[in-house]
């Protein structure tokens, strides 16, 4: 005799805590789950959570941070077949696992040599040492897209929070399951509460407000359509929001997490 099927039900992710839409809404994208259905609001409170949790991430050293993304993709190799399923199963979705789980560990050896990649001592006329050193933007909107379900989700939050930002992402509106599923992982994974926030939903009900929304300080549309980036750079040109172009390929490259930064100079006088 067998027990009672329990059906998974997809939850946002903000915070730290597993919601479900302030709406109430949900939607059926191909998957057969009612998956919620974000709404302006989900949004102001992941982008609160983020905030809050931005400056503590920050403050831990880079190697600390490259540890616990290293935890992520431990407990994402241990989820395995729960991705894969999530993904529809066989070879591929064997593949962009595999794929995610090299970008994870790319990016947390990345975490603590950013500084030496993008910081220089520049040479300047006087008594002083001058220094560039790369610092987070602060909270990064994400638009993963839906060209693949999980690969761009999670190399660019693995590229934005190794410098040390906090994350707000949009995951594939068709396919939400495996971004959704990521929360576990990321929960289990010992990432402070806030620093990653997950919402599902349409494009249509959160891209404007994020556009506009003056406590973001970076949107990156790497799963953006041409339409949608250029309506995203408009509604955030007043705020002077930095917008990061579509690509359609995630690299695995250092320079994604420093588009990510912002060049701080620093002035020391010799001899201190």
């Amino acid at each position: 005799m067998t027990g009672p099927t329990v059906t998974k039900t997809p939850k946002l992710y903000i915070g730290g805590a597993f919601v479900r839409s302030e709406s109430g809404l949900v939607y059926r994208p191909q998957s057969a789950a009612n998956v919620p259905r974000g709404s302006r609001k989900d949004l102001r409170e992941a982008v609160r959570a983020a905030r809050r949790a931005q400056p503590g991430w920050a403050g831990l050293t880079a190697y600390n941070r490259g540890q616990v993304i290293y935890r992520v993709a431990e407990m994402m190799e241990s989820a395995r077949s729960s991705f894969m399923l999530a993904l529809g199963g066989g070879r591929q979705a064997g593949r962009e696992v595999d794929s995610c789980l090299e970008a994870l560990v790319f990016y947390a050896g990345a975490a603590d040599k950013l500084s030496q990649l993008g910081g220089s001592v520049n040479s300047v006329a006087g008594p002083f040492f001058n220094f560039t050193i790369p610092e987070p933007v602060g909270v990064t909107f994400l638009v993963a897209g839906d060209r693949r379900a999980l690969l761009p989700l999670v190399t660019h939050v693995a590229a934005a929070i190794c410098g040390g930002n906090a994350v707000v992402a949009l995951v594939s509106s068709a396919r939400p399951l495996p971004g959704l599923l990521l929360g576990e992982t990321l929960q289990t994974g010992d990432v402070p509460p806030g620093v990653v926030n997950l919402l599902s939903g349409m494009p249509e009900d959160l891209l404007g407000w994020a556009g506009s929304h003056r406590d973001i300080d970076l949107i990156d549309c790497c799963g953006c359509d041409p339409q949608e980036w250029r309506e995203l750079a408009e509604a955030a040109a007043e705020s002077v929001t930095r917008v990061l172009p579509p690509e359609t390929t995630p690299a695995l490259t250092p320079s994604l997490s420093l588009r990510m930064m912002e060049m701080k100079t620093v002035w020391h006088p010799v001899g201190l």
